[in-house]
């Protein structure tokens, strides 16, 4: 079919988005306008005049004020579009609807756990303490090479969670807490039938602390090391290497086994977005998430400070008052700890977004709430925070996708959606990420790195259509097909706990 020039997104909207290259002198009879400049893919222009100082619409939601008077049919960007204050109507509660539960849930093919909970992968997990460990945590994982774990086929992987922290910091506060609660939350996680903890041992992040905090576990499959305790180094590596070694027997007793999808819990998330990610892949992912709610299952909407804006769309889902509030309280963190550094919230978008035609926070923050779908807001949660509610829920933290996406696997997503416009290479650790592309020409230019395509959207594919393709796709990759990021090596860098406070 024939593919629309420009894109409407509501009828009140003041802007019209470029499906592709548009040259100046263009008509565009359906909106009775020429284009008057030369405006990019994905990027804006204006559907009416526009003055000095008005309030622009798209999503039929302010994302900013004109800085110049504006044309019809000019390109709206940077040069004529800014940020503004305005009064957000938060409306908490008003827009609760309830999705119909289905009733037959649909199932996918997990390790099920003693506590209740199911793994989509079955990794050990080997977890430093701080980052003076960092170095045996690799080693030890080195070692279990595929030649040396091919007799364990049900087994994925001997995993290094190696970071930058656990010392340099205070032994109490919200740094040390945000870290214990991030390593304690992979340590329990359900992707990881065996974990074995390695500090240093004069460190402030202490390894019994982080044992205490996990508690029961399965027995054989919690085990810790201490360097100095050891002997140092060659020492701690020796000894890390048996008792890994003693925790793969079981840990490939653990077989696949149906679950029902109430089980799953999916981290939505996004990095690189462009013009199109708030039309396509973020809105179909919404749609999936609604689905993975009638089944039972949760998602958790995350990045703080790429809602930032549109959090009144989520106040208005929330189940009470005390949720709605507890965001609204973290959008005021967020904006006295940008202001103590020296930031702003406005900082973002960044030069990627821009080029890809987003041009303020407001804009970005109206498209990436659309990951979140339709549901009722059923909780709010502090960063890494083990999430325990049903249906769609919100977790804080930054926008920077490692330490975001760390966050939701530490709260318990055993599997996130990633959408992104501009191609962004990433990958959890054991966490499989599946890659949503916004259009069509990201998809073929980059088909190695993406699981989803979300872009035929724009040329006549209907949106249902695409958010079940993304709800089958989490079933498929939650039963252990590999994710392109998996079979890529991606996530033994991308595990970055959020560090928050004085370094010392």
């Amino acid at each position: 079919m024939t593919q629309s020039p420009l894109i409407r997104l509501h009828a009140n909207d003041d802007v019209l988005i470029a499906t592709r290259q548009l040259l100046p002198g263009m008509a565009v009879e359906s909106e009775h306008l020429v284009v008057a400049d030369l405006v990019p893919p994905g990027h804006k222009l204006a559907a009416r005049k526009l003055q000095a100082g008005q309030p622009v619409r798209r999503y039929n939601q302010i994302i900013g004020f004109a800085t110049a008077d504006i044309a019809a049919g000019q390109h709206v960007h940077a040069h004529n579009l800014g940020m503004g204050e305005f009064e957000r109507d938060y409306a908490i509660g008003q827009g609760i609807h309830a999705l119909p539960k289905v009733a037959q849930p649909a199932t996918f093919m997990g390790y099920q756990r003693s506590n209740g909970k199911v793994g989509t992968r079955n990794y050990i997990a080997i977890i430093a303490s701080v980052n003076c460990s960092a170095t045996v945590v690799r080693a030890i994982a080195r070692h279990f090479t595929p030649e040396r774990l091919a007799g364990y086929p049900h087994v994925d992987g001997v995993l290094a969670l190696p970071h930058p922290l656990g010392c340099g910091m205070g032994a109490v506060g919200e740094g040390m807490d945000i870290l214990r609660r991030t390593l304690v939350g992979y340590a329990v996680h359900p992707n990881f039938a065996g974990v074995l903890f390695v500090g240093l041992g004069c460190e402030q992040n202490q390894v019994t602390a982080l044992v205490e905090r996990v508690g029961a576990h399965e027995p054989g499959m919690l085990q810790s090391l201490v360097m100095q305790a050891e002997g140092g180094t060659t020492a701690a590596i020796k000894k890390g290497i048996a008792l890994v070694s003693a925790m793969l027997e079981q840990a490939n007793s653990f077989q696949r086994q149906e679950a029902t999808v109430s089980h799953l819990i999916v981290g939505l998330n996004c990095g690189g977005s462009d013009g199109y990610s708030g039309i396509t892949a973020n809105p179909a992912l919404g749609g999936a998430s609604d689905l993975l709610v009638a089944h039972g299952g949760t998602t958790i909407l995350s990045e703080t400070p790429e809602i930032y804006g549109a959090e009144h769309l989520l106040t208005r889902r929330a189940a009470s008052p005390e949720i709605a509030q507890k965001l609204i309280k973290r959008i005021d963190w967020w904006k006295g700890y940008t202001s103590r550094n020296g930031g702003e919230m406005n900082n973002n978008p960044s030069v990627g977004n821009k080029a890809g035609g987003l041009t303020t926070i407001l804009e970005k923050s109206l498209g990436a709430v659309a990951k979140g779908g339709t549901s009722t807001l059923n909780g709010v949660y502090e960063y890494a925070q083990a999430v325990d509610a049903k249906g769609f829920v919100y977790m804080d933290t930054p926008g920077y996708d490692p330490v975001s996406a760390t966050g939701q696997a530490a709260g318990g997503a055993q599997i996130i959606c990633f959408t992104t416009g501009r191609g962004s290479a990433f990958g959890c650790a054991g966490v499989p990420t599946i890659k949503l592309a916004t259009n069509n020409a990201l998809f073929e230019r980059m088909r190695d790195d993406m699981d989803v395509n979300c872009g035929d959207l724009i040329t006549g594919t209907p949106m249902p259509e695409i958010s079940q393709r993304i709800f089958e796709a989490i079933i498929r990759h939650a039963s252990g097909e590999k994710v392109r990021s998996e079979a890529l090596g991606y996530g033994h860098d991308e595990f970055l706990p959020w560090q928050v406070g004085a370094v010392m």
